[in-house]
């Protein structure tokens, strides 16, 4: 991805919400490198002060501790902006099964006070993470944004709630929103730890401790892993785009491939164990299938590459050994 393409951006003063999470704080990165002030909002509950840790002593980096559940807090950090990324927010499936009164307050009541607070500070873009959960109970594949099913979790449910409040907040208020469909995004700085991390970091830790990585399943379940790389690209692109047709959407954020959890084990061996020999004799074990998953993910990222110029710097084995590499420097 050539920066240069984004340099509208230098000097704009844009606030991050859950700007010390994984994608959050790669995207503090990117803007910061590009000439943005920025400004990082985060309670600290998923995200880490090590993601932070070396912006400090930029003059261009901020950052408000608070929660998007106060919204006083979301005016302060508001207040003066350009542009509003909201990462913020509680992941995970199984986390809102578990516990859907808090999701449902951080996913919804705090998506709301930050778009009040983004419509009462005039920002002029409020791009947010949407999730490929949404999808829901839908077969059809590839996975197009008009065409969406049942919610399956509670998780899936606070983000559809999402989109419709963006979109209602541009047709009521004018506010412009573009809404980006996660779809299973891996690389630098995600969390191997916890009770709820995602399955790439969490293999990886696994293998190199030359533990045996648990798959819910036989392994068949697919997804259209994503590389951190092309999500920072959409979210620029989400920040600069001035094509009228491109705002007030939601878009597949993918790369429009899909590979199934084998397949996944099998790539992770192979990079890891350029490191590491006997991690390729590690075994794979398998459990029964997770509620709330879906059989197969697969996105449609015909909407971006049209209305926003997306195109994906990274497929799943070129983002796999960058992630590995940077997590044997990270991890060992």
């Amino acid at each position: 991805m050539n920066i240069q393409q984004f340099t509208k951006l230098k000097d704009k003063k844009i606030l991050i919400t859950g700007g010390a999470g994984f994608i959050g704080s790669n995207l503090c990165e990117i803007l910061l490198e590009i000439g943005a002030k920025v400004t990082c909002l985060d309670n600290f509950a998923t995200g880490h002060k090590h993601n932070i840790e070396s912006f400090h002593n930029h003059s261009n980096f901020s950052l408000i501790e608070g929660d998007i559940r106060d919204i006083a807090t979301c005016h302060e950090a508001c207040e003066g902006k350009n542009f509003v990324i909201h990462q913020a927010a509680l992941g995970s499936v199984p986390r809102s099964i578990n516990d859907p009164i808090t999701s449902n307050d951080v996913n919804v009541g705090g998506f709301l006070n930050m778009l009040v607070a983004s419509r009462d500070a005039k920002v002029s873009r409020f791009v947010y993470a949407a999730s490929s959960s949404t999808y829901g109970d839908s077969e059809n594949l590839p996975k197009v944004e008009s065409i969406i099913g049942k919610p399956l979790s509670p998780y899936a449910i606070t983000k559809y709630v999402n989109e419709l409040y963006a979109d209602n907040f541009f047709s009521t208020y004018g506010l412009d929103t573009i809404g980006l469909r996660y779809f299973n995004v891996f690389g630098r700085r995600q969390d191997p730890n916890g009770a709820y991390a995602a399955v790439i970091p969490l293999f990886v830790k696994q293998f190199m401790d030359y533990e045996s990585p648990l798959i819910n399943g036989d392994g068949t379940f697919s997804r259209d892993f994503t590389y951190i790389d092309n999500v920072l690209q959409m979210n620029l692109l989400a920040l600069t785009t001035e094509n009228e047709n491109a705002v007030n959407q939601v878009y597949n954020t993918a790369v429009g491939d899909r590979t199934t959890l084998l397949e996944l084990t099998e790539l992770l061996k192979k990079y890891l164990s350029d490191f590491d020999k006997k991690i390729g004799s590690v075994e794979i074990t398998h459990g029964p299938n997770r509620k709330g998953d879906i059989p197969h993910s697969l996105a449609a990222i015909d909407k971006a590459k049209n209305l926003l110029n997306y195109e994906p710097s990274h497929k799943i084995e070129q983002g796999i050994k960058e992630a590995v590499n940077w997590y044997w420097e990270n991890l060992k």
